[in-house]
């Protein structure tokens, strides 16, 4: 049986129906500004276009305005990270608010993946690209995207002029810091990722920095780096729970470690928090609030650096000039019940 190749439907068609002009149409379905249209008739026209099934031609209104109203984001690790979703959101909402449509491509860290995306993605007229990494690192801008508006997203671009928004590690690190220095630990411990990235560096600077300001020398901080996995934090937990004058209080790199250092403090007869505070980064779902007791974590700003990096791409988008911004956006601590006073200092209280 032959199917019949339905037509598409014409502005012309749907002017005929209502009984107005083909101009009347146009402007009402593009909302165009100051139109002085009898509601009525407006709202006519729009369920005619409804009932008859009329889709714009979105190639011709880009001819005519400049712009495709798409934007893309690629990123290196979209489908696998639990994190991408709220940067995916942020950045939507903000595309949705412009009438615009967000294009996201995952490449898996492969260069050839990416450079067909972004060939595709340029092929089909976005007005811009948001470059994602999933975790804080330096990146070099693609050399097919030196034409096009981009901001990069939970990364910083090393060539200059390209505006960049990422994670403020440092003040993650001092406000976990903060967090333990204030329920009365001094002897802290901290366990690192074994990568030479930004965030590595950073959130051990901030933990120093903030130690310092409280009268401790860096020697009272005991750092262990491991793969930044369960099992690595459980292996530099005991090795810190073990020692003679253990910590009292652990910070980890992510809330992963910090699930590995709640199973070597059970193996070692010790309680979260009576024994030992643990404070974990990221507030990684199914992680941070799954473990008993629920770990107190430093959350990154996923959400935010989303609609940070989407402004900021339809601000160039719209033409705005100056100096590239940059951001380093600061999370919020997550209370759970993983920190409590040390037990000498809750025994000295009593």
């Amino acid at each position: 049986m032959n199917r019949v190749k339905q037509k598409r439907v014409t502005i012309k068609q749907v002017a005929a129906e209502a009984g107005v002009s083909i101009t009347t149409v146009s402007h009402v379905l593009n909302d165009v500004p100051g139109l002085r249209v009898n509601p009525l008739t407006r709202q006519r026209i729009l369920d005619v276009s409804k009932r008859l099934g009329y889709v714009p031609n979105v190639l011709a209104q880009s001819l005519r305005t400049q712009r495709s109203n798409t934007i893309g984001l690629i990123g290196d690790e979209i489908v696998t990270t639990p994190f991408a979703g709220k940067l995916i959101l942020g950045a939507q909402e903000v595309a949705m608010s412009r009438d615009a449509v967000l294009f996201v491509v995952s490449t898996g860290y492969q260069r050839n993946v990416e450079e067909r995306a972004i060939e595709e993605l340029l092929r089909r007229q976005v007005d811009g690209i948001l470059y994602a990494s999933m975790f804080h690192r330096e990146v070099e801008l693609p050399a097919r995207l030196a034409s096009v508006p981009t901001v990069f997203l939970n990364a910083e671009c090393t060539t200059p002029g390209v505006p960049w928004v990422a994670p403020d590690e440092e003040a993650g690190g001092r406000d976990a810091a903060e967090t333990l220095l204030a329920a009365g630990h001094r002897r802290l411990g901290f366990i690192n990722n074994i990568d030479d990235i930004p965030a590595s560096s950073g959130r051990l600077e901030g933990f120093r920095a903030r130690m310092a300001e409280a009268g401790l020398p860096a020697e009272e901080l005991a750092v262990v780096a491991v793969e930044s996995e369960a099992p690595g934090g459980y292996e530099a937990a005991r090795d810190l729970l073990s020692r003679r004058h253990r910590p009292t209080a652990i910070f980890c790199f992510n809330d992963r470690l910090a699930m590995g250092a709640y199973r070597a403090a059970a193996e070692l007869g010790l309680r979260v928090p009576d024994d030992v505070s643990i404070v974990g980064f990221d507030n990684q779902e199914y992680v941070a609030d799954g473990v008993h007791p629920g770990l107190t974590t430093i959350e990154l700003p996923h959400y935010d650096m989303g609609v940070w990096a989407a402004e900021q791409l339809f601000n160039q988008i719209d033409g705005a000039t100056g100096d590239a911004p940059t951001a380093l956006l600061r999370g919020p601590v997550i209370g759970r019940d993983s920190v409590a006073p040390p037990a000498q200092a809750a025994s000295d209280a009593a």
